[in-house]
């Protein structure tokens, strides 16, 4: 977006050619700049256009949350195999012992 900036002098030497005076061409001049600088800042306010996200942001955006999805499954993926070890071997280790006491239970009798 570009600004075209508004040229006092250029603007007070047009009205003094249109048959303005020199005091009224200059408060003319000088509430019209003033006018265009409100308009200016204004506009940059409204729209802020640093905040304005373009495609090309949205686009990379989605594609970090997509890679970021990617490792967190991954990591879940991880864990989850790491739990079923650990479920598989509690589970030998509970046979083992309960095994274990039934030969010394009956060992006894």
């Amino acid at each position: 977006m570009s600004v075209t900036s508004l040229n006092i002098h250029e603007f007070y030497n047009e009205l003094k050619s249109a048959g303005f005076s020199e005091q009224q061409a200059e408060v003319i001049a000088n509430i019209q700049g003033k006018t265009a600088s409100v308009a200016v800042d204004q506009a940059r306010h409204d729209y802020e256009l640093d905040n304005i996200a373009t495609k090309r942001d949205l686009r990379e955006l989605e594609l970090t949350l997509e890679n970021k999805i990617k490792d967190v499954e991954l990591k879940i993926e991880q864990s989850k195999a790491e739990l079923v070890r650990w479920v598989i071997g509690a589970g030998f280790l509970q046979v083992a012992l309960i095994a274990g006491l039934i030969l010394r239970l009956t060992e006894k009798v």
